[in-house]
């Protein structure tokens, strides 16, 4: 069906869908390949929300020669109107002749409309073409539109025995700058990082991307059940978006003080008098987040993975031994039997510098 240079384009155009991996959110990353005879005569990507799509840019780029081209795109043209024109009328309106198209958008706006479009339009349209590759570039979109939430991520480093920090707290730094650094680089993809007040008072942490380039740093999401969150807090002095989600909302002046400081405080309490969280991950894709990485202590990772909500956790392995009486990673119930189990699959293994990362998805 697909031709070898069929998947040679298609592979380009993954990979300049790549390229818009830190600043499309809440959007799809996508990318678009224009070729006619067989060779590449104009290609783009979405490069941030609220910009023109990849199918803009490329057309662009190709100009007149687009008309009786073939068009390569990770994902379904557009045929609604949002911030942007839907692309497909400048398909259409280009001349393009054929288009192969990786994934249907699971867009419910979209999905299969703008096939349809193409199709009534008299282009010829081809969908397959290296879909799980442009699905898993997109797990946090297609999560969202599909299953209503966003995916999921723990991240945490560790010691070989499972150990996040000493029994004082003290965990700077377990692994390596390597380590540390490729951390940075999920939390740049992610639109939003979750942590709990516990780590907020214990670590005092920025959560903000600093060791690689970024136009765009992940909102903060903060899991405060009595709204006990100090003001002089160093995520809440950065200027980036806060969401603070709380089952105590009886405090006026602590509301009106992170008020004034741009935190949005949404109260969502459980039967127990705790942050539902449930409700608190369904209001985040409300909110248009696709990938949220959790970077907390063991007992919200552990609330989180108990609740069935994680998707996917990214362990970092350093090659130290810091013994039982340690932090460990996931704070669960005590098991009587082995087939209550959380079982995963490892998807992914490697070394980064002197530690072992682990990506690994709940099953």
């Amino acid at each position: 069906m697909f031709s070898p240079a069929d998947y040679a384009f298609m592979s380009y155009a993954l990979r300049l869908a790549e390229k818009g991996l830190y600043d499309t959110t809440p959007n799809p990353r996508v990318g678009c390949v224009i070729t006619h005879n067989a060779q590449i005569v104009g290609s783009g990507w979405h490069e941030k929300a609220g910009q023109p799509h990849a199918e803009i840019n490329a057309l662009n780029s190709a100009g007149e020669a687009a008309r009786g081209a073939t068009a390569y795109v990770t994902l379904e043209p557009c045929a609604h109107s949002g911030r942007t024109p839907p692309c497909v009328n400048a398909l259409i309106a280009a001349g393009i002749a054929r288009i192969i198209i990786a994934m249907e958008d699971p867009n419910p706006l979209v999905s299969g409309r703008g096939k349809a479009l193409l199709e009534l339009a008299g282009i010829d349209v081809q969908v397959g073409l290296l879909e799980a590759e442009a699905s898993a570039l997109n797990v946090g979109f297609v999560t969202r539109m599909i299953h209503k939430k966003p995916w999921v991520r723990i991240k945490t480093a560790a010691s070989l025995d499972g150990k996040t920090a000493l029994n004082n707290g003290v965990s700077q730094w377990i692994t390596g700058e390597s380590a540390r650094q490729d951390g940075h680089r999920w939390r740049a993809r992610s639109c939003a990082i979750l942590t709990g007040i516990g780590t907020v008072k214990s670590d005092n942490p920025q959560l903000t991307v600093r060791h690689i380039k970024t136009r765009r740093q992940p909102k903060k999401i903060i899991v405060d059940s009595h709204l006990v969150i100090p003001l002089d807090a160093k995520l809440l002095q950065a200027g980036e978006e806060v969401f603070i989600f709380t089952a105590n909302n009886n405090n006026p002046e602590k509301n009106e003080a992170l008020s004034k400081m741009g935190v949005r405080v949404i109260v969502l309490s459980n039967a127990k008098g705790r942050v539902d969280l449930g409700k608190m991950i369904t209001a985040l894709a409300d909110f248009g987040m696709n990938e949220v990485l959790v970077e907390a202590g063991c007992g919200l990772n552990g609330a989180l993975v108990e609740a069935g909500l994680v998707n996917e956790m990214i362990i970092y392995l350093a090659p130290h031994l810091l013994g039982d009486n340690a932090q460990g990673m996931v704070q669960l119930p005590e098991l009587m039997n082995l087939e209550k189990k959380k079982t995963l699959r490892i998807n992914d293994l490697r070394m980064v510098g002197q530690d072992v990362r682990i990506i690994a998805r709940f099953l």
